[in-house]
């Protein structure tokens, strides 16, 4: 069976070219909807994937239809092809019904994990660069070794409290807590 998928974005927006480009792909079904497509609540492509059987097909428009990003379109891609679901993106010809076609989707998905391994090793370097000149990573602490210092005489009157001592240096006691660990 082969199955459409049509959205956009607002209430502004119509899908009627979606529609008439899926109606003229075959498309006995077609699930549409209205919403943005960085959010994760899309309930029509919910349903959709929930009714997929094996040897369906579902085409799109466009691929941004589809995926909010390259990696959640190879996600849906990869769970697609695990149940024996073929697809089609009718702008940019992509159709895993064919040998080329599953040849570009792999390509796709390929320079998307090379990009997302670039990323990796540049932060990696950046991090590790930073490091070299002195620099520490993560939020400024809270209390001073001074600070810790006192806290902890303050600790030794058995009158005293952790939760007045972090009163005292206006931080939570869990902090106060980490910060004595840590001395």
């Amino acid at each position: 069976m082969k199955i459409g998928y049509a959205r956009v974005s607002t209430d502004e927006q119509s899908e009627s070219a979606q529609l008439d480009a899926l109606r003229a792909a075959g498309c006995e079904r077609i699930y549409k909807e209205k919403c943005s497509g960085k959010s994760k609540q899309r309930p029509e492509l919910e349903r959709m994937i929930d009714a997929l059987r094996a040897d369906d097909v579902v085409i799109v428009q466009r691929l941004d239809r589809l995926g909010r990003s390259l990696k959640d379109l190879i996600e849906l891609l990869d769970a697609f092809k695990s149940e024996h679901v073929q697809f089609i993106s009718l702008n940019e010809n992509i159709n895993t019904t064919t040998a080329v076609g599953e040849l570009a989707f792999h390509m796709i998905g390929s320079i998307a994990q090379f990009e997302r391994r670039l990323i990796s090793e540049r932060t990696k370097a950046g991090l590790e660069a930073a490091r070299a000149r002195g620099r520490k990573g993560g939020r400024k602490q809270k209390l001073t070794p001074s600070d810790i210092k006192k806290a902890q005489a303050m600790l030794l009157d058995p009158d005293m409290t952790k939760a007045e001592v972090a009163k005292h240096f206006n931080v939570s006691r869990p902090t106060l807590n980490k910060a004595l660990g840590n001395s």
